[in-house]
């Protein structure tokens, strides 16, 4: 879909990009904050919220910046098999992460 159908739609192409920024730097500012030290979180807790902050983050700009929302099935695919596939093997591996 180009930007003349987008706007056309009564949506401006241009409009979402300062809000994401906004959500982007309140993201970035509360995964600092979850890294601190002094909050004393184990580490299991700490990677997985940092990763799930990261992985919001890296959606938000691949969704607006890189115009994926607009694109195809197909992009979708090719994007969220491999993503699921690495989930799997991550999820196989996390018990022999924190086993010592």
């Amino acid at each position: 879909m180009s930007h003349a159908e987008h706007a056309a739609e009564g949506e401006h192409p241009h409009s979402p990009y300062m809000k994401i920024f906004l959500w982007l730097t309140v993201l970035t500012v509360i995964e600092i904050a979850w890294a601190l030290p002094w909050l004393g979180l184990p580490k299991l807790p700490l990677v997985l919220g940092l990763g799930v902050m990261a992985a919001v983050k890296a959606a938000l700009v691949g969704l607006y910046y890189m115009h994926l929302r607009y694109e195809t099935r197909l992009i979708w695919g090719v994007i969220f098999l491999p993503l699921f596939l690495v989930l799997v093997m991550v999820a196989g591996f996390l018990p022999d992460a924190f086993h010592h």
